[in-house]
């Protein structure tokens, strides 16, 4: 699963994600790809969900490009604790994602092949998604 080497704080603040992607909106890579419909937070867990469904799915054929890195330490208290006492401990790693950013691309497969692959992926995250492709949105 993917984490950080290091990090300057052991622990994040929650946030907000409000607004749209500013950057990582456009194919960079791949023929076809996985766009962001609407903002959640996804888990490093989720991302290699994915990413295991798309490459399955593509017999390990052609080249998966994953865009997005989970950067943010997500702390949680254990059950059955009072309240107050600090914060958690850093339970996983998150990505803060805005709608409009680019998930995945793939590349080297067919346009049915491709389009069945992102399905399968879509729905291990927890987050609406649209088939993107070089020509444009959904063919």
């Amino acid at each position: 699963m993917l984490a950080p080497k290091r990090m300057k704080f052991r622990k994040a603040f929650k946030g907000r994600i409000h607004g749209n992607a500013k950057g990582g909106t456009t194919l960079n890579f791949g023929a076809y790809g996985l766009k962001a419909t609407s903002p959640n937070r996804i888990t490093s867990r989720q991302i290699e969900a994915a990413r295991r469904a798309i490459t399955r799915h593509m017999k390990r054929a052609g080249r998966v490009w994953i865009r997005i890195f989970p950067d943010v330490p997500v702390s949680q208290k254990p059950a059955e604790v009072r309240q107050g006492k600090g914060k958690g401990s850093p339970e996983f790693w998150a990505c803060r994602v805005k709608p409009g950013r680019i998930m995945f691309e793939i590349d080297g497969v067919s346009f049915d092949v491709a389009k069945q692959a992102m399905e399968l992926a879509a729905a291990k995250l927890p987050i609406e998604t649209r088939f993107v492709t070089r020509l444009g949105e959904e063919r």
